[in-house]
């Protein structure tokens, strides 16, 4: 007898049912198994929160990221070692989105391939590198380069957690839990500007030193993010389908007793589903899957994609801007012009966000969308002709975003959740990557171009663009939205891994 045979043997003896059952599974390939159910039934417990706040602290991060880009550019403009001009802000800003664009399919992939936990630690480490070294450039190229890596950190951790959230958090409050999770964003942004209010005050420190501190507060807080990701575990759903199955049990029953007093009681009423596991999807099925199984759905997210992306890039990132060059406003003084618009823009997923899961996805994204590219196209008007002040123009920017906010979330949640759980991550990295390059890169260099000429008639030319891509994307969601609401992920796409 074999040394192996006397272990299996020997575990046999030691083994749960449930473990036996598993085992067996795997040993013919497949499995038959209630897990994703028995996730989605779950009550929100004190398990979900922490995952939420561990996982959702990216988007703090990347909006305290922006937010300085953007606060900080008058100071990198007077910065007697860089002195950028409107020109190179656009450009460094496209090179940090160039990163994420890059970061988001590279990890995205590996996402897919190796697992959703192991990238949690390397997008964050890659983050976490690159903005600290942001702090010590001396030109324009190697700013430039720390900005790209820092991007390609955030974007490989837009795929991840991403992933990681639709595939732990109960059908019937995923919706909600994603904007706001992407709404945080905004909590970031607001650090970002109060801390651009001390850090660039000569009252209080060389605006040359603040700016560079400026850099380092992100890698501070990514510190504090790793440390807190150490106890999330793998996403079940993806461990059930890559042989993992008594791995993926023991992780839910662990989640089922912390959640539900006493642990869950057997229920064969569950529905089951039938999986034959594999150790990865070879990307021709992916391509096959994306753009020919599901190529309205395809359509939808990259419609979503560019247009927020556009939307949101060539606006934010060139808000400081705008403020200094048509409204006189100091560089120092952006910060509190940001605080209001991070506001609103946090407020529109919190108090919209239960309407995604209660008058569904079709109805909330059709509206966001088509409201926020309206609101766009008046105020930007109203900008053109000059009667809006640095003030009326910030109330203007609160209102558009309390709808747009939450339309850029869903564009998020629509890829997450409408593609099989092994292209899930590479779907958001794919959309995400090419809506980014489409409205993201281009966005902000053209609006640092437009608002170069001086004239308020070529930045309301770009405002109008904005406004088309947004009204356009909310056309087409109305037509080919699916309405995934309260529906588990399996319903909504079938694993490619399912068996009948």
């Amino acid at each position: 007898m074999s040394v192996l045979t006397t272990i299996r043997m020997s575990q046999a003896q030691t083994a749960s049912p449930a473990s036996l059952a598993a085992s067996a599974a795997w040993a013919c390939g497949a499995i038959k198994t209630d897990i994703p159910a028995r996730l989605d039934s779950l009550p929100w417990g004190g398990f979900h929160t922490r995952v939420i706040a561990a996982l959702g602290i990216t988007w703090i991060l990347d909006g305290l990221e922006v937010t300085l880009a953007g606060a900080l550019s008058g100071a990198l403009k007077d910065s007697p070692v860089l002195k950028f001009s409107n020109t190179d802000i656009g450009l460094v800003t496209s090179a940090y989105i160039a990163g994420a664009v890059l970061g988001a399919i590279g990890f995205g992939w590996l996402t897919d391939r190796i697992g959703r936990k192991k990238l949690f630690f390397v997008t964050l480490a890659v983050y976490l590198t690159a903005t600290a070294a942001t702090a010590f450039s001396w030109n324009l190229a190697s700013f430039a380069l720390f900005r790209f890596l820092t991007g390609a950190g955030i974007g490989g951790e837009y795929t991840a957690i991403n992933s990681t959230i639709q595939e732990l958090v109960p059908a019937r409050y995923r919706g909600r839990t994603d904007l706001i999770v992407n709404g945080s964003f905004w909590i970031g942004a607001a650090i970002g500007a109060v801390s651009a209010i001390v850090l660039l005050d000569p009252g209080i420190i060389d605006p040359e030193l603040g700016w560079r501190l400026a850099f380092l507060i992100g890698a501070g807080l990514g510190l504090v993010v790793f440390v807190m990701r150490l106890w999330i575990p793998e996403s079940p759903r993806w461990l059930m389908i890559h042989g993992q199955p008594e791995r993926a049990l023991k992780i839910v029953t662990d989640i089922e007793r912390v959640v539900i007093p006493g642990g869950r009681k057997p229920d064969s009423s569950l529905p089951k589903i039938r999986l034959k596991m594999r150790t990865h999807t070879p990307l021709r099925e992916v391509a096959g899957t994306l753009f020919r199984t599901y190529r309205s759905r395809s359509l939808v997210g990259l419609s979503l994609m560019v247009a927020q992306a556009f939307f949101y890039n060539a606006i934010f990132f060139t808000y400081a801007l705008v403020l200094t060059d048509f409204f006189g406003i100091s560089s120092s003084h952006v910060g509190w012009y940001i605080l209001p618009f991070a506001a609103g823009n946090f407020l529109g997923p919190v108090l919209l966000g239960h309407l995604f899961d209660t008058l569904g996805r079709r109805s909330m994204i059709a509206l966001t969308y088509s409201v926020s590219g309206v609101l766009l196209a008046v105020s930007g008007y109203l900008f053109s002709i000059g009667v809006l002040s640095a003030q009326t123009q910030t109330i203007a920017w609160m209102v558009i975003f309390f709808f747009a906010s939450p339309a850029a979330s869903a564009a998020y949640l629509t890829v997450s959740e409408t593609f099989p759980l092994e292209v899930r991550a590479l779907a958001i990295a794919l959309f995400y990557a090419i809506g980014t390059a489409i409205g993201g890169i281009a966005g902000p260099a053209l609006f640092g171009i437009l608002i170069d000429t001086g004239s308020r008639d070529s930045v309301f030319a770009g405002y109008l663009l904005g406004s088309f891509l947004m009204i356009a994307a909310a056309l087409i969601a109305w037509r080919y939205c699916i309405d995934a609401e309260c529906k588990s992920l399996e319903e909504v796409a079938r694993p490619l891994a399912a068996q009948e």
